[in-house]
């Protein structure tokens, strides 16, 4: 994978974030977090918030430059302390790495900054686990990580948990991470349906977290961007109540992106809002993108973190 943009090209990025605790929960334990890691002071992301910050966040925008994006979604667990603390911890560690160590990298290609992502979640796992040890009211914090990279023409993701991303494209929604849950592990094993998957007692299951043990395995991934992508990132308080074809029948158009991020939350809550509930919107345009082709394959594509 090598880099693809071409001089005097350009990749455009509008974003958007909301953010709502649910209709049972008194507290939000999700965060989120937008950055351009090319801006002039890479450590102020665009979009951050979480626990009191309900609503909507943004619109905003940005040009990818040779350092790329990075748009985060955490869901905390593990007590109310605990939950919260590691979502935060996840998000600042993991934008904190990459807007220090990649920006020193000097080979800036996708396999480059996908092993820098994997070690910036390695280490909130680290710094979380180590801190549930030693403060006891920490004790058993967790917290998932979906993390999306902008760069060249490439989506780089790395994920610990349950958090989702989806791709939008000519109004279908593909799920292009893979759930790290006992749901998930069912599923493939043929023991559930997708049906019975959805109603299954054990959906808050995963199989693992940063912090609940010393050791994650970061799954990496990629994707072509086309014009017109829309990616959503999300906490399950909304993959779990808001069917694929309905994020893709919100997001196949050129609606506002606020609009949808509004309507998604609040189809959510109206579902009874169960859990908090966290929606990060990217739209991708811009000449340095290809059209969409026609018959192209859009799945989770694993990418190996060898040579480049």
């Amino acid at each position: 994978m090598t880099t693809d943009l071409l001089p005097g090209r350009a990749l455009r990025v509008e974003v958007v974030a909301a953010t709502h605790p649910g209709q049972r929960r008194t507290e939000n334990q999700d965060q989120f977090l937008v950055a351009n890691l090319d801006a002039r002071d890479p450590d102020v992301p665009l979009l951050h918030g979480g626990d009191d910050r309900t609503g909507l966040h943004g619109p905003a925008a940005f040009e990818v430059g040779p350092l790329g994006g990075l748009l985060l979604v955490a869901d905390g667990m593990g007590g109310a302390a605990g939950g919260a603390t590691a979502s935060m911890m996840a998000i600042r560690v993991i934008h904190g790495m990459m807007s220090t160590q990649w920006s020193e990298e000097r080979r800036r290609v996708p396999v480059i900054f996908a092993r820098h992502l994997a070690a910036a979640l390695e280490q909130a796992n680290t710094l979380i686990h180590n801190r549930s040890r030693r403060e006891s009211e920490l004790a058993g914090m967790g917290t998932t990580a979906t993390a999306v990279g902008v760069l060249d023409q490439h989506l780089i993701l790395g994920q610990v948990g349950d958090s989702r991303a989806y791709l939008v494209r000519g109004g279908t929604a593909t799920q292009i991470t893979r759930d790290q849950s006992v749901v998930q592990m069912l599923r493939e094993s043929g023991a559930l349906d997708e049906a019975e998957a959805r109603l299954d007692s054990r959906s808050n299951l995963i199989l693992q977290a940063l912090g609940s043990s010393d050791h994650v395995v970061v799954d990496v991934t990629h994707q072509p961007l086309r014009q017109g992508d829309v990616i959503l990132l999300c906490s399950d308080g909304l993959s779990g109540e808001v069917e694929d074809h309905e994020i893709g029948r919100m997001l196949g158009t050129q609606r506002p992106l606020a609009d949808a991020a509004r309507e998604l939350v609040d189809l959510a809550n109206a579902r009874g809002g169960p859990d908090n509930i966290t929606v990060v919107l990217a739209r991708f345009e811009g000449d340095a993108l290809s059209p969409p082709i026609d018959g192209e394959p859009v799945g989770r594509r694993p990418l190996a973190l060898g040579d480049p």
